[in-house]
């Protein structure tokens, strides 16, 4: 069954029901999980269904398998509660995308603004590697985002965000990425896959990738500027699977490659790493 076959079936029974697919809260420190993974559907939705319910709500529990931080060696566990509530086609809070707003929307786009928390980094977390290097603070972050889709025959969906910490690493860090439904979709299940990029200023990969004068002394890694620019790319796939009416079964699972300054930082350990989450929701 080819794409353009199977797409427009694919939204129109299944997308409505079984697009949204909140992540764990701790997906916001940087991962190798797409920014597209935490909203994949939303837009298909929109345009193949403009007539949604008033609300939308979705909750349940977690758990993800990560690196503990880019470049890390070391991987944990992580578990928790998701939750995704959705205010017509307007106002969301989602542990994935965080709390935010389409300002604009169209038949086949959006545009809009959220705030979402990041985790940060410390020296804790890896102290046979990181210790001596200064900690990266919890810190909210502001994302702009938009996405946009080709069309209902080709439903290409390319997403580009860009976010500032405030606070925690001070910097600005972009993604830009695309997706599409892909070939086996039903009313019961769904899977989505694509490509990232993610750039980032100075400040950001100093933050997460250099060593200056005195953590280089603290800790026995030697001196290093982290440059701007591109600072890995990956691929991503999310899935949803319907069991029961209410209940929804997602998964999630990214690999990324770091690259340029990033890769050759003394901090990176792995330059490429994986990732995966799994949760169960119950849908209002």
């Amino acid at each position: 069954m080819s794409i353009t076959i199977a797409a427009p079936r694919l939204v129109v029974a299944g997308l409505v029901s079984a697009a949204l697919m909140p992540e764990p809260a701790a997906a916001q420190t940087p991962s190798p999980l797409a920014q597209w993974q935490y909203s994949a559907g939303i837009t298909l939705e929109q345009m193949f269904s403009p007539t949604l319910p008033t609300w939308r709500i979705r909750v349940g529990p977690s758990v993800s398998f990560q690196p503990r931080y880019d470049g890390a060696s070391r991987y944990h566990v992580l578990a928790g509660p998701t939750l995704d509530v959705r205010y017509r086609d307007r106002f969301f809070l989602s542990t994935g995308e965080g709390l935010g707003v389409n300002l604009l929307t169209g038949p086949n786009w959006r545009t809009g603004v959220a705030i979402s928390y990041d985790l940060g980094r410390r020296a804790a977390d890896d102290p046979d590697h990181l210790r001596g290097m200064n900690n990266i603070n919890p810190a909210p972050s502001v994302h702009l985002f938009g996405e946009y889709i080709v069309s209902k025959s080709f439903p290409l969906v390319m997403r580009a965000d860009v976010r500032r910490s405030l606070g925690g690493d001070n910097g600005w860090v972009g993604d830009l990425g695309a997706y599409m439904p892909m070939p086996g979709s039903s009313e019961v299940f769904n899977w989505f896959a694509g490509p990232t990029v993610t750039f980032a200023d100075s400040r950001y990969m100093n933050s997460w990738f250099g060593v200056n004068a005195a953590e280089s002394a603290r800790s026995g890694l030697r001196q290093y500027h982290a440059s701007a620019g591109v600072k890995s790319a990956g691929f991503g796939v999310a899935a949803t699977w319907m069991p029961r009416k209410h209940w929804l079964i997602t998964g999630n699972v990214a690999y990324q490659q770091l690259v340029g300054s990033a890769a050759d930082s003394p901090i990176t350990q792995r330059r490429g790493s994986g990732a995966f989450d799994l949760s169960v929701n119950y849908e209002f």
